[in-house]
Formats: C-alpha cells, structure tokens, sequence
C-alpha cells in the first residue's frame, strides 16, 4: 500500500472519483464538506480509467482501489478488505507521530460500513461512524444483475441492516428514504435528511455549436429505473412538432447505451437523437440551458419507490431554468411542483411524457415563467451551499457529543 500521511476523518465510498455522474458530483461536495471542517483527511474510492492510486489533492490524500476484478461481490469484498489495511495502517502512522487519533469516518456503502465498523470494534476505537444512504445493494443489485441469487441478496440485506443498526448516525437526501428505512426498525431520531443540492450556471453559457434548433434533454445515468426506454417511445410521438429533437447526455457509452441507440432504430428516430457521452460540468450546463425542457422518466420501480432517492438532474435542470417533465413519484414530489416547475405524470407511459410535453411546448410564456421558478425553487430550497452547512452541523454534533 502507498506510503502516506495520518489521516483523522475518512470518506469512503464504492464509485469511481472523479466521473461524469450524479454520485461524483455528490462525493465531490460531501467529502470536501468533511474535510474542511477536519482541517484534511482521506478519501477511499474506486480507481481505474487512468487514475491514479494515490494523491494529494487541496489538503486531503486519495486513496484508489485499482485492482481489476469483473466480479462485483469478489470486488465489493476486496475493496473492504483493503479500507481495512488502510485504517490499519493510519493507525500505526498516527501512534507513531504521537497525534490524534481517528475522530470521524463517513461512508456511502456497506462495504465500506462492514469494514470500518469491524475495525471500530476489534481495535476499541472511539471514532464517530455516519453512513450515507443514497442507496441499498440488496435493491439496487438486481437490476444489474438479474440472475443474482435470491440468498445472497438475503445475506447482503442482512449485513445492510447490521451496519444500518450499528452506526451512530445515518444521512440521506429525501424523506422518502427515511421513511422507508423507518420500515426497517431504525429509529427516526437516528437519520438526518440532507437533500442534494445544485448550482445556478454562469450567466449567457453559449448554446452548443452543434445544438438541434429546439431539443428536449435527459441527462444522467442509463439503468434500467431511468425510464429511458420510456422517453425513446414517446419521441415519435411527437414526430409532428417541427425540429423537435432529443439529447441524451450519458456518463459513458456502454452496453446499456448501445441497446438504447437499437431501440431508436426500432422506432425510426435515429436521426432524433443525439448523443453525448462524459461532458464536463460546463459543457453540459450548456446543454441543459439551452434545451426546451428535461425529461425525467423515472420508473415506479423498487428502487424508486421502496427505496428512493434524490435525482441531481431534476435539480441541475430547475437551476438552469429548465422546466422538467418527470415521474409522479414520493421523491420527485419532495423536488418540484407540477405546474410551478414543469409537469409530473404517471409512470411508464409514454403516451403521458408525449402530452405533457406538448402543452409545454405549446405554451411558451408559461415556459418563461416556470423557468423562474424553477431557479428560485434551487436558490432557496436546494442550494449546496445549503446542504454542506447541515453536514458540518451535523459533524460537529457527532464529534462533541
């Protein structure tokens, strides 16, 4: 393992860091979050892509798990197991420099959670432990991995639930996550709800030199709860809407993406879609400003429901001021107000996506002012500016009591 520096906080997280999509953008402001109020630390993620294993970045050292495994679970695992020689040896630097010991460790898995939490108990450490639910394996897996065995997802639904009852605080950015870790017998006054945040883009971004004259945007990550599909059907729908046109602006071009580019030739609209894969933060503002509307299809799956979450592409498309079409769901409701920043419509219907994009296209000075209030709703409601203020509140809670 790399030589390093003593660490006294930790942010470990199962993503790759930095990448073009939501959880990177999360990472990037959380664990920065937790480093300034700590005066530095340590972040654990995944590597690959060229990245390097170790660095030193603005105050904090990144370390990278590299190693090349195809297998998720054989990853997941050894992943933990090198977090642990990493603590491990953080422990031995620091009694060794005669400093501070370990005051705070934050995680945004459980294999991350496993690990931390086993350390903590076989050393007798004092430091504080917050896990960060965005998301729970034993839901989330299936949908990658269809053919996964029914007991493994037991067992890593149990190991979720140990960590989930071992740590002394949890944070997640909806009520709807909340409440359905409620259902699983963890205590309400154990969970702070930080919801995610945006920022406003620069004033007079330049539209893309090759942008279609009008085009709808979706914008984020290919699976399958995405609803993707969805918005690919309802396209032809609007074939008679001249010059309408749809990006779709993706984390990487992969297999997922290349089934979606077989559906549109399916339908006929392959000269209807643009794609764009791994933008930068400016280059896709810029896309995002300049189309009519976002489109966030999300599906009335598990995921979505049962579990939840927080979309960052329907708040960085309301702090563009771009009105979004999305999903009528418990964690959508909790970001916009139909009529006030776009339209909600049920799920899975393309028939639905089609006509409530039409009455918006339809209506262009309502456009106009949604899309203030669309701004508004993220200046005052989702700022990260304001969420990072609860976090360092919330730290300085944990770390004092």
């Amino acid at each position: 393992m790399q030589a390093m520096q003593e660490f006294q906080s930790l942010y470990s997280a199962f993503d790759t860091f930095p990448a073009p999509k939501g959880a990177a953008i999360h990472i990037e402001h959380m664990a920065k979050t937790l480093f300034e109020t700590q005066g530095g630390g340590c972040l654990y993620v995944l590597g690959g892509e060229g990245l390097p294993s170790y660095q030193l970045e603005d105050g904090f050292q990144i370390h990278r798990f590299s190693q090349p495994m195809s297998n998720y679970l054989e990853r997941a695992l050894a992943f933990g197991n090198q977090l642990t020689q990493l603590l491990t040896e953080n422990a031995r630097v620091s009694n060794k420099a005669s400093s501070a010991d370990l005051k705070i460790c934050h995680f945004r898995d459980p294999w991350s959670a496993l690990a931390i939490l086993n350390f903590k108990q076989s050393t007798g450490a004092a430091f504080c432990t917050l896990y960060e639910v965005n998301g729970l394996p034993s839901i989330e897996l299936p949908y990658a991995y269809p053919h996964i065995a029914p007991e493994t997802l037991s067992k890593i639904r149990h190991q979720e639930q140990l960590c989930l009852e071992e740590v002394d605080k949890i944070v997640v950015p909806s009520k709807t996550i909340k409440e359905n870790l409620i259902k699983r017998n963890i205590s309400p006054d154990k969970i702070a709800v930080i919801p995610n945040g945006a920022d406003i883009p620069a004033a007079n971004l330049p539209r893309p030199s090759n942008a279609p004259s009008r085009y709808l945007i979706y914008f984020g990550a290919l699976q399958q709860w995405q609803g993707i599909d969805d918005l690919l059907r309802a396209l032809p729908l609007l074939a008679d809407i001249e010059n309408l046109e749809l990006v779709v602006c993706a984390a990487k071009h992969n297999r997922i993406a290349k089934s979606y580019q077989k559906l549109c030739s399916k339908l006929g609209i392959d000269n209807k879609v643009h794609w764009k894969f791994a933008l930068d933060k400016t280059e896709l503002q810029c896309w995002v400003t300049h189309a009519e509307l976002s489109v966030a299809p999300l599906t009335d799956c598990e995921r979505n429901i049962n579990q939840g979450c927080c979309p960052l592409k329907i708040l960085e498309s309301l702090a563009a001021g771009t009105p979004v079409v999305a999903t009528d769901l418990p964690v959508v409701r909790e970001l916009m107000r139909d009529g006030n920043h776009g339209r909600l419509i049920r799920a899975n219907r393309p028939t639905d996506i089609a006509r409530a994009t039409r009455l918006l296209l339809d209506a262009p000075l309502k456009r106009e002012a949604m899309a203030k209030k669309c701004v508004e709703r993220v200046t005052n409601h989702f700022s990260w500016e304001s969420a990072t203020t609860q976090l360092q509140t919330l730290y300085r809670e944990m770390i004092t009591e």
